[in-house]
């Protein structure tokens, strides 16, 4: 198996366009291709998995120990030919000084050829120092080459390249010039997600023709070294979940979940029913609701206007069934939602209005502890995850009851994160299943528990 990590030298380089390009021209190629993202990102692997028609997984230093990491990494490309991870940021960047949990450590873990992306806007001979300087930084890295990006013409690709070949052994694997077909509408929290954007299918073979056109695709698919990693699953799913069935919500507001914790749902015989929020007119017949993150204020005129699934999934809770929501969720369930001035009525069982903030209220890596009203997870439970969102909700009431306190971050309000109202549990903070926080097992016990206790007071 070939295997490559997309990278560069910083973030907004043009990483994510290069390996769309790259996994659809692999896919008109008909190889096999497994696909991965590092850190918590839900947007990137949508556009990652429809370019390549394959589901795209995290891997995240912050949620997953190394050894978790090598297990799905190994898990999902032990039949793949190719097997390309998309970087986060710059190839040494991440939280820690010493790199640990940088694109490059992931890199090595994983045994990874780079392919370094530089974005070459007003530069040309200072390439070669760069280059070098990347080279000595941490000579454990092998790099298959480096992709020249926003090119402003032949010219400025000549002088690049002879720079390139003149002071430096990294080889140039394809120039890129500045064009408008590249480009994907970007939003306040980034990329326009593909659930989202009505043309997405017609962007990937726009840039996925560029790309073939200007890199070397033949060099992704020579013969190279055998990439086996050595892992184990440690992870034994003996329980059986076979009589519950969730519904998630999935359509143009919401489909912010992580594939490996879908997966886990069905693994462990979960039935799946996913729903539209903004065509279905009634919950579907469940045990349980799981409403992820999404862009909500972009629909918020369809959402408000579909008052009978409003009506639906408010009774739904108030009949004390159970319900987990993230992010875009929570803002769905609060009671409106104001954008561009605009105010429009919600859910209304989270007594609190959402506004949104020019700059984002809370960004990046959480950790959370669980308090003594979690439904879950016992007090004090220590869980790493994520936020991202500029919105912020100003709850009606002073007594509210919490799942968490913030040890880092924002949440909610600074302090808190995770509001209960009867059954249903919302924050702002995404959790993932890993080691550190099995959230899905304790998530359907809690359902099993609730539908037991439900039967003995009928």
């Amino acid at each position: 198996m070939n295997s490559f990590l997309i990278s560069s030298t910083k973030k907004s380089s043009g990483k994510t366009v290069i390996s769309i390009g790259l996994l659809a021209a692999m896919k008109k190629l008909d190889k096999k291709v497994s696909v991965f993202k590092k850190g918590p990102d839900y947007i990137d692997p949508l556009w990652l998995s429809l370019a390549s028609n394959k589901p795209c997984y995290n891997l995240d230093f912050f949620t997953m120990s190394k050894r978790e990491i090598k297990n799905l990494y190994s898990a999902e490309s032990s039949h793949s030919q190719i097997s390309l991870v998309e970087a986060n940021k710059g190839l040494f960047d991440g939280l820690s000084l010493t790199g640990k949990d940088s694109n490059a450590e992931l890199a090595k873990l994983l045994n990874l050829d780079v392919v370094l992306v530089i974005d070459c806007e007003g530069m040309t001979r200072g390439i070669a120092p760069l280059l070098k300087g990347y080279r000595e930084f941490d000579k454990k890295i092998k790099y298959h080459g480096v992709v020249l990006n926003k090119v402003n013409g032949s010219r400025h690709e000549s002088k690049l390249v002879q720079a390139v070949e003149n002071f430096s052994d990294i080889r140039v694997l394809g120039s890129i010039w500045k064009s408008a077909n590249l480009e994907i509408h970007e939003q306040h929290l980034g990329l326009e997600p593909t659930f989202s954007s009505k043309n997405s299918k017609t962007k990937v073979r726009e840039i996925s023709q560029i790309i073939s056109q200007s890199v070397d695709i033949k060099s992704f698919n020579t013969p190279m070294k055998k990439n086996k990693i050595s892992a184990k699953n440690t992870v034994s799913i003996s329980k059986d979940y076979s009589d519950l069935t969730i519904g998630i919500a999935y359509d143009s507001a919401f489909g912010f979940y992580y594939k490996d914790d879908i997966n886990k749902f069905l693994e462990l015989g979960v039935k799946i029913k996913f729903f539209n929020t903004i065509k279905d007119k009634k919950v579907p017949k469940v045990d349980a609701l799981f409403i992820g993150g999404g862009f909500p204020e972009l629909h918020l005129e369809k959402l408000s206007k579909n008052k009978a699934l409003k009506k639906d999934i408010k009774e739904f809770i108030m009949n004390r069934n159970l319900v987990y929501a993230e992010c875009g969720g929570l803002m769905y369930l609060s009671d409106s939602i104001t954008y561009n001035d605009k105010k429009y009525k919600m859910i209304g069982v989270i007594k609190g209005d959402i506004a949104f903030e020019k700059n984002a209220v809370g960004r990046g890596y959480v950790n959370v502890s669980s308090t003594s009203n979690h439904p879950w997870f016992d007090k004090s439970k220590k869980i790493s995850c994520h936020e991202f969102h500029h919105s912020r909700i100003k709850l009606s009431s002073k007594r509210n009851k919490f799942a968490f306190k913030v040890d880092r971050g924002y949440g909610i309000n600074g302090k808190y994160d995770g509001i209960i109202v009867e059954n249903l549990l919302a924050t702002y903070s995404h959790i993932r299943d890993t080691k550190q926080s099995r959230w899905i097992t304790k998530f359907l016990d809690n359902i099993r528990k609730n539908i037991n206790e439900t039967k003995t007071n009928i």
